[in-house]
């Protein structure tokens, strides 16, 4: 393994531990991976706010890939941005309601929405959308771009929510099981993948150069995109089959250990 150009990682249950924190080796290992002319890239199903929140000042010198593809910058430029029709977004929300325990979130690009009045989840989706907004009623038309319609369940989204909302796929759009308790739908073709390959494009980087991580079925596309793929030891099965490496656990910070070990051994 030589040559590394790009380090594109997932956040949650990747790059965060449970608590959702960064390693503090991470600024000493930025500084290097800088140095050295490798660009760290975090991609994630969290709204953009929700990702640039925990890199400060070294924001401005990175690429971001939110909304699980739909939404991507480079050094505060925007070099993609996606749109759900809103016919779609309604008739989606009207199916939700329909499921008992389901809450939903439409993620903009200028913040997220919800309309459920339980404090409990509006704060908890606070951690991964730092910008949202109740509204009365999800169905009428937002004045913003959306992205993606986010969805929970409390007992597990495999289970729970993926058979009921898979029938929006005849729209030609992706239904994906993006984490234990969520799923995301947003436009067909709209994943990391396609916005890894986007990015690659644009810095002139190839796969061979570039080191993935991730940890659930949202990230199985830049797997693909990437000769070293690294599942997480807390990997969904499905994704430890599509990488071609192991890393350590999130909690055991184990992209940060992995990349650590490139670093040493070159």
């Amino acid at each position: 393994m030589n040559d590394i150009r790009l380090i594109v990682t997932d956040m949650d249950g990747t790059f965060l531990n449970s608590k959702h924190e960064v390693s503090p080796e991470f600024p000493e290992i930025y500084e290097e991976l800088k140095r050295r002319n490798i660009l760290f890239v975090p991609a994630s199903g969290r709204q953009m706010l929700g990702i640039t929140k925990y890199f400060g000042d070294i924001e401005n010198e990175m690429a971001f890939i939110a909304e699980n593809g739909g939404y991507m910058i480079y050094k505060n430029e925007e070099l993609f941005a996606d749109k759900l029709e809103v016919q779609y977004v309604e008739e989606i929300i009207i199916a939700i309601r329909q499921i008992l325990g389901a809450t939903v979130v439409v993620s903009g690009k200028k913040r997220a929405y919800y309309e459920t009045d339980n404090q409990d989840f509006i704060d908890y989706i606070a951690q991964f959308y730092t910008g949202n907004q109740k509204i009365d009623d999800l169905t009428q038309a937002l004045d913003d771009s959306i992205f993606k319609i986010a969805v929970y369940h409390p007992e597990g989204s495999e289970e729970h929510l993926y058979p009921a909302l898979k029938q929006f796929e005849k729209y030609n759009l992706e239904v994906v099981v993006s984490g234990k308790y969520w799923l995301d739908i947003m436009n067909k073709d709209i994943n990391k993948g396609n916005a890894l390959e986007k990015l690659q494009k644009t810095l002139n980087i190839s796969p061979q150069q570039t080191m993935v991580f991730g940890d659930y079925m949202n990230d199985i596309e830049m797997l693909k995109k990437a000769e070293y793929s690294f599942a997480m030891e807390n990997a969904h099965p499905s994704v430890k089959e599509a990488a071609k490496f192991e890393a350590l656990s999130n909690n055991n910070f184990g992209v940060l250990n992995t990349i650590k070990n490139y670093l040493n051994a070159n």
